[in-house]
């Protein structure tokens, strides 16, 4: 009997362990795979007509969430509150995703009146959904190296070929590569409104997805449409994005004009995340009274506009990534390609 008391107390001394470690096991992967619950979405409309719509989203197990606001327009907060602007009045379908810390996820809907005074209204656009080229009648290229590199020492050979320009998918897609072409190493695509559309004041917006890759020069930006006869810096330029691929999701806004140009730009920059994976938009607001960058609807650069600067003209787009230069910097000996995406252009007056 002792025996089998010593045989059967060893037994059970053995397995504590096991059944201690099964049990901690199975409740870690338990509570691993929770996504989020009881989300809940709330809004309040701004009663002054401005557009302004404040949302509250909540969530038990949330460690984030992605907003769609119905109009194109999306927005990834870490608290679940956020304000968006609207720029025409209407009634949007807003979409928030809570999403866990391992990525599970839930969603709600709302609809959202917004009604506003001094309404923008879309004047004009690219969409980008026709495949093949782009739109000849919005966009005509620069072509070559500018005669040393377009004033910046850049390195690339500006082409019209589908190679590195060109419409897919709902997106423009402007592709640098390294190759020998034109008697320089890389190539890429410098599109341009010029001669075709131009614009004084209003609000634009870019979505687009950045290039990565160490000497990589995306941008996004505007140059005075008298130009050919009021040379530049006098002319005036807006860098609504401009990135340099060595400091990826710092996002630069700059004016260039007379007492302000190169590197004496008056700018600003912002850090965002994944500029390289998501797309984002690059926005520009501007009256005679103040310029203003933002990303993703959030202001972090503002200039005062007044009759002595170049900047109450028409201007127009700019679409281009270049390699190396002046501000792209050294190029990775490893680079091969690098592409920057805009899914749209659209512009509100």
């Amino acid at each position: 009997m002792i025996n089998i008391m010593k045989y059967f107390g060893l037994t059970f001394l053995l397995l504590i362990p096991v059944l201690y470690s099964c049990s901690k096991s199975s409740s870690k992967d338990n509570s691993a795979g929770i996504a989020p619950t009881n989300l809940t979405l709330t809004s309040t409309v701004n009663s002054d007509n401005s557009g302004n719509v404040s949302f509250t989203a909540t969530a038990t197990n949330a460690a984030s969430y992605d907003y769609d606001f119905g109009n194109g327009y999306f927005q990834t907060v870490a608290s679940g509150t956020v304000t968006f602007k609207y720029l025409t009045p209407g009634t949007y379908t807003v979409n928030v995703i809570a999403k866990s810390s391992n990525g599970l996820t839930t969603s709600k809907s709302l609809l959202v009146s917004v009604a506003i005074t001094a309404g923008m209204s879309l004047v004009w656009s690219d969409e980008f959904n026709i495949d093949g080229a782009p739109d000849p009648a919005k966009w005509g290229y620069d072509i070559g190296n500018g005669g040393g590199g377009w004033g910046n020492n850049e390195l690339e050979y500006y082409t019209n070929r589908p190679d590195n320009a060109t419409v897919s998918n709902g997106t423009l897609k402007i592709i640098a590569k390294k190759e020998n072409y034109g008697g320089f190493a890389y190539t890429s695509a410098r599109l341009l409104t010029k001669g075709k559309y131009n614009v004084t004041y209003g609000r634009v917006d870019v979505r687009a997805m950045l290039p990565a890759g160490v000497g990589t020069w995306p941008a996004i930006w505007m140059l005075g449409s008298n130009f050919d006869t009021n040379p530049w810096p006098a002319c005036g330029e807006i860098d609504i994005m401009e990135q340099r691929g060595s400091e990826l999701n710092k996002i630069y806004g700059t004016l260039h004009y007379p007492g302000h140009f190169g590197a004496n730009g008056n700018g600003a920059t912002t850090i965002i995340s994944n500029a390289a994976a998501q797309f984002h938009v690059y926005s520009l607001i501007w009256n005679a009274a103040t310029i203003q960058m933002l990303v993703d609807n959030q202001p972090y650069q503002t200039v005062v506009n007044s009759t002595g600067l170049p900047f109450n003209s028409n201007f127009f787009f700019i679409l281009n990534t270049a390699m190396g230069g002046n501000f792209g910097g050294p190029v990775d000996p490893a680079f091969t390609s690098a592409t920057m995406e805009i899914d749209y252009v659209r512009v509100y007056q």
